[in-house]
């Protein structure tokens, strides 16, 4: 049985089954030797206390703008600065 969700995590829960576009606290991140903005969007599969998992999870680089990481993507809830509901189709400006 999973651990009900604590009152200041709800709003993330409310995203359960959404797309979302979600920006990280860092100020840039490296995957495979390839530097990016930490901008991603997907759909939210899984929200606990701690984390909110998108899959499939969509990095926003410059060069590869719509990358679909293979695997799903967990981020740590303190870690996230902004997120939002998403239209996957839509195209954002990374330069």
């Amino acid at each position: 049985m999973r651990e009900p969700i604590i009152p200041e995590n709800e709003v993330f829960l409310e995203m359960l089954g959404k797309t979302i576009l979600l920006v990280t606290e860092s100020k840039q991140l490296n995957i495979l030797g390839q530097t990016f903005r930490p901008i991603f969007s997907g759909k939210v599969v899984e929200v606990t206390n701690g984390y909110i998992t998108l899959d499939p999870a969509i990095i926003k680089m410059h060069n590869a703008p719509f990358y679909k990481f293979p695997t799903p993507l967990s981020f740590p809830m303190e870690a996230i600065s902004v997120f939002t509901e998403f239209d996957p189709d839509r195209r954002i400006p990374l330069i």
